[in-house]
Parts: structure tokens; sequence; C-alpha cells
């Protein structure tokens, strides 16, 4: 099949084709004008991607060497996101749909970076466990197969990638905080200050940020200025352990208990190489890691085309009557 997938549901104007599996192209806009603010405003983002997926989605077609009229089918995130954002690729979608006569299916953008792994790795097989973390998730799956998920934890408080720019913007480092920290922290001790990692207990797959971040907090709270300045990538080094091992620690404890020996981890926060080091030096031999690249990592069009097939090759697809639904579960 030939897939175009749409993806709009943050601050990533994103559109890919996807065929048997193979990417033929993947084209993203990250929105910077948001880092002024220190973090996204949906109406900004909203009004971006008014103005720019006609012409990303113009490129990814070129880049795969079709027209619309090519395609067998299309797929749009339809949430989880910000309302206003998913609207505009659901929108041209359903354009598309009527205008064209082609099939299209509405993804589950969590659902969309599980599959962002199996694109990237076809021996990627099930049952695994899959780690989504980003600016907006910090979730555990159980992957019981393709399509079939079961949902063993997600964080009480902050995602993981909502507490890199928190403590990025306490620490002065701008927006967005992940990719601030990790960089700030390649020059920093780790060991410098062990900061608090939330365990909720052993039979628990529950994540919490928030009290990490707010030990960050107090423990600048009396430092000078000279000081933190000084130590300003210890400190950031310091959190971003603590963070990381969190993620790891539990995704590795569910492979555990379940006795599978395959994880995955997507995401943007899978990004970060500290996250993948820390993966690789706390597992067991016999457990398989399974990283997506970069560009899969963030928000794609390539992984939301490749769950699209997936699903349209089953003969599911979407009316249009299919809403966005800002806080769709998995």
């Amino acid at each position: 099949m030939l897939i175009l997938g749409v993806e709009t549901s943050c601050d990533e104007t994103a559109a890919g084709v996807v065929s048997d599996g193979r990417i033929l192209s993947n084209i993203i806009l990250s929105q910077e004008i948001h880092e002024k603010y220190g973090g996204v405003v949906p109406e900004l983002a909203s009004r971006i991607h008014t103005t720019e997926l006609v012409g990303i989605i113009d490129k990814a077609l070129t880049g795969a060497g079709i027209t619309l009229d090519d395609l067998d089918g299309l797929a749009v995130t339809h949430g989880p996101g910000l309302v206003g954002a998913l609207l505009v690729g659901l929108s041209f979608v359903k354009s598309v749909h009527l205008a064209r006569k082609k099939p299209f299916i509405g993804i589950n953008h969590l659902e969309g970076h599980i599959f962002a792994g199996r694109l990237e790795h076809p021996g990627l097989t099930t049952p695994h466990i899959c780690l989504v973390a980003s600016g907006g998730h910090s979730n555990l799956y159980l992957v019981e197969d393709w399509g079939r998920y079961r949902l063993l934890g997600s964080t009480r408080d902050d995602a993981p990638g909502e507490a890199f720019d928190k403590i990025a913007k306490i620490l002065g480092l701008g927006y967005p905080g992940g990719p601030a920290i990790e960089k700030i922290s390649e020059s920093g001790d780790r060991n410098f200050i062990r900061f608090p990692r939330a365990d909720m207990g052993k039979d628990s797959y529950e994540f919490s940020f928030s009290g990490l971040k707010t030990a960050v907090a107090v423990y600048l709270k009396d430092k000078s200025p000279e000081f933190i300045s000084r130590h300003l990538a210890d400190i950031a080094s310091s959190f971003q352990e603590a963070a990381v091992e969190i993620l790891a620690l539990k995704a590795l404890q569910a492979a555990g208990n379940f006795q599978i020996p395959r994880i995955s981890i997507a995401g943007g926060v899978a990004r970060n190489k500290r996250l993948r080091e820390i993966f690789r030096e706390l597992s067991p031999r016999e457990i398989e890691l399974y990283f997506p690249s970069p560009e899969l990592c963030t928000d794609n069009g390539a992984m939301i085309a490749a769950c699209g097939e997936f699903h349209l090759e089953a003969g599911e697809t979407s009316d249009i009557n299919l809403n966005a639904v800002p806080y769709l579960e998995l």
C-alpha cells in the first residue's frame, strides 16, 4: 500500500509517505516561534499548521515521487494533542477523502510512536515492552501484538519532557529544555548531586517527576548566582541522570516481571543520548533494545503512515464524522 501520514498534534507540522513498511519521504517542520515564549502556544501552533501543512504535504509527495491520485489511503493523527492543531490535519485529510474518494484512518498519536519502532526495526517482534516518553507523555505499554496494547503505567504528574523544560527554565537554559540540558550535561558531572528517584513501589510501573523537579528547585534556593553559574553543567547533568534512570529502571522492571526480553523506546525523549546509554548500562545481556533514529523519535508523518498502513490493510477505515480528541487514550 501507498499511504500518506499527516501529523499535527502539537508543534511539528509533518507529513510522510510509507509503502509496505518502507519510508519514501518524511518531512518535518518544527515551529521555532515557540522558543521565545518558553513553551508551545496552542493558537500559534494551529495557525502555522494552517499556513504550512499544504506545502509540507507537497514536499512529502514530491519526495516520494507520487501524487495524491497514486495514494491507496491516508492516515492522520486525531488525538491526543492540541485540539486546534489536530483539527488542521484532520480537516485536510477529510478534504482529500471527499475530493479524491481515498479511504482514511484516524490514528492515535501514541500508537504512532509505537509503530516508529517497527518502522525502524522490521525485526522487532511482539510481545515487547514499549516506553513512550515525550514532552506530553510518559507511558509504559505491554505490546501484546501490533494493534493490541496494555497500559502498564503512566506519569502521575509531569511527563519527562515537561520536567526537562521546567528545569531548563529554572536554570536559564531556554526552550526546548531537553536538547538544552542534554548539551550542557556533556561537560557536567552526573554524580555531582544525587537527586531523588521517585519509586512508586516494586509492583508499580507509574512514573513521577514533580518531586525531582521540586528537589532541584529546593537545592538551588539558597545557592548563590556564582555557585549556580560555576556548577550549571553539573546540576543539569545530575538532574538528567535522575530523570533518565527513572525511565530505564521502570521499563527494565516490566521486562523482567513479564519475562519479555525486548524493549522499544519511543517519543521525543528517546533522542536523549544519556537515556540510550543508561539503558545499555543497566540492561541484562539478554534484553534486546530498540531505539528509533532521531527523526522518528520526534513527531513525524512516517510513523502515522506506517500505523495507518497496518490498520487500512486490516480493513479498518474512519468516516467523515471522525473528530479530534485531545485526551484520546490508547
